[in-house]
């Protein structure tokens, strides 16, 4: 719910809370602990979500099955191998099986949405194995950061 101040009799201009829950996605709990953590990392030419990342995306699910008014982008990244074409379509597999994992743990298919950015958005600019291996992933963003 906004947080509106409204002076009856002055005429005044009411003000809006934007920091509130919600809105500009400041809330603190995806700040902190295992909702701070926000990539999920694969191998080279695959999207499906390793063992070691789905306590991740199970939080970020309970997180949004909690907060039912919280929405999320998630978006997928690739490394600069492949065709534009090839890495856009893996880059949207990577975040639509994100998105599928979440929404069969609860939450709502309109609190995500899914996209690809393919090799677009590095989040190393090398060119080797080590920095590959950081551009391969999915990362979540809440409302309000993106």
């Amino acid at each position: 719910m906004n947080a509106v101040a409204l002076e009856p009799s002055t005429g005044a201009i009411p003000t809006v809370d934007v920091t509130a829950k919600g809105i500009s996605g400041q809330d603190p709990a995806v700040k902190t602990g295992v909702l701070a953590q926000r990539s999920i990392y694969y191998d080279l030419d695959q999207y499906d979500i390793k063992d070691q990342y789905k306590p991740l995306v199970e939080a970020h699910a309970k997180y949004l099955r909690d907060n039912p008014g919280r929405k999320m982008l998630i978006q997928g990244n690739t490394d600069e191998r492949g065709s534009r074409e090839y890495n856009i379509g893996l880059g949207q597999r990577r975040s639509d099986g994100v998105k599928r994992m979440m929404q069969l743990l609860g939450a709502k298919e309109e609190q995500i949405e899914s996209v690809s950015l393919g090799e677009e958005k590095p989040k190393s600019e090398g060119h080797d194995e080590q920095a590959w291996a950081q551009n391969r992933r999915s990362d979540i963003l809440y409302q309000g950061e993106y």
